[in-house]
C-alpha cells in the first residue's frame, strides 16, 4: 500500500520536555524504530510537525541584535524541514540500511486572501505572562493572545489547497524512496499576479496538510500518529469511550477540542471523504503504527465504518 504518517508533535518532543537536541534525537530514533516495518512492505511518505523547533528559531531570530529584522515565519519553517528531515533520515536509515530515502523541502500553497490572515490562532513558540507578552508584541510586531493561563504569539493558519512538489514526491515513491515531507505542514506560500511563488508569514496546520498530500498522490491510508491511543469521546468524563470503527460523519458529530484531537479528526475525515471506497485512515499511538495500517488499534475511519 502506499501509506502517508502523520507524526504528532510527541514524535519529536515529548510533554515537559526540554527541547534540547539530544532529547528530540532519541525520541526520533524511538519513533523510527517503530515505523521502520512499515517500509518492508510498503510505500511510505513521512510527514511531521515542527511547532517547538520554530518558535526557538524565531526567538533566537527576534533577539538577534545584528537583524534589522527577523527571519519571517516561512524562512523558519524550511530551517525546520531541514533539521527535522535530516534527524529523521539518520534514524530510519540506521533502522533500514538497505533501503533509499530523501527528505523533500516542499512548498504548500494557500490561498492570500484567505480569512486566517486577518485573525491569526495558531499558537506558537513559548509561554509567557500578560505583561511580557505584550513588550514582546509591541517590540517586535507580533500579535498575541490568552492560551489558558499563560499567552503566547499567534500566526496565521490559512487551509492548504495544494503541496507544489506532489509529483516530485510521486516519482520519488515509484522509484521506491522512502520519503521525508510536508515538515510543519509545508513552507506557506501565495502565488502572485504574475504567478510567481511568495513566501507568507503562516503557519499551516500538519494534519490538514498530510491528508492533502495522502489524497493528491492517492495513498490507500493516511495514518495520524499521536500520544494517546484512540479517538475519545467524552474526554476526561465519566463517559469516555475509545472510538475504534467509524465513519467521517461519525466523528464530525463528536464535540472535540479543536487545538489538539480537532485537528486530526477533520484531516482524517477529508482524507476519507476525498477517496471514497477503499481508503481508510487512522488516528492512533505510535507503538501501534503497524496495527493501525491493519485497522486493529486506535480509531480507524472509512467510509462503510
Amino acid at each position: 500500500m502506499r501509506i502517508v504518517i502523520a507524526l504528532g508533535g510527541n514524535a519529536l518532543l515529548q510533554r515537559g520536555q526540554v527541547p534540547d537536541a539530544a532529547a528530540q534525537v532519541e525520541n526520533i530514533r524511538r519513533a523510527m524504530h517503530a515505523l521502520a516495518p512499515l517500509t518492508d512492505d510498503h510505500e511510505v511518505v513521512i510527514t511531521h510537525g515542527n511547532g517547538p523547533q520554530v518558535g526557538i528559531l524565531a526567538m533566537e531570530s527576534a533577539s538577534d541584535a545584528r537583524l534589522s529584522q527577523p527571519y519571517p515565519f516561512d524562512a523558519l519553517g524550511a530551517m525546520t524541514q531541514g533539521l527535522i528531515g535530516y534527524w529523521i533520515l539518520q534514524a530510519v536509515g540506521n533502522e533500514r540500511p538497505y533501503r533509499q530515502f530523501a527528505a523533500v523541502l516542499n512548498q504548500t500553497l494557500v490561498d492570500a486572501d484567505d480569512p486566517a490572515f486577518s485573525d491569526p490562532t495558531k499558537f506558537v513558540g513559548e509561554t509567557y505572562d500578560q505583561a511580557t507578552a505584550r513588550e514582546l508584541s509591541d517590540r517586535h510586531g507580533w500579535q498575541v493572545r490568552q492560551d489558558g493561563g499563560h499567552w503566547r504569539r499567534v500566526v496565521a493558519s490559512p487551509r492548504p489547497r495544494e503541496i507544489i512538489e506532489t509529483r516530485l514526491i510521486d516519482h520519488l515513491l515509484d522509484e521506491s524512496v522512502i520519503v521525508v515531507c510536508a515538515g510543519g505542514g509545508g513552507v506557506p506560500v501565495v502565488r502572485t499576479e504574475t504567478g510567481d511563488l511568495r513566501g507568507v508569514e503562516a503557519v499551516i496546520d500538519k494534519d490538514l496538510s498530510a491528508a492533502l498530500l495522502a489524497h493528491r498522490l492517492k495513498a490507500d491510508r493516511l495514518v495520524v500518529l499521536t500520544d494517546v491511543p484512540a479517538v475519545v469521546e467524552g474526554y476526561g468524563t465519566d463517559r469516555a469511550r475509545e472510538i475504534r470503527r467509524t465513519t467521517p460523519a461519525e466523528l464530525r458529530a463528536l464535540d472535540l477540542p479543536a487545538g489538539s484531537m480537532g485537528p486530526k479528526v477533520e484531516a482524517v475525515c477529508r482524507f476519507v471523504e476525498a477517496g471514497g471506497r477503499g481508503v481508510a485512515a487512522a488516528v492512533g499511538n505510535l507503538e501501534e503504527a503497524e496495527a493501525l495500517v491493519r485497522g486493529d488499534a486506535g480509531t480507524y475511519v472509512t467510509l462503510e465504518g
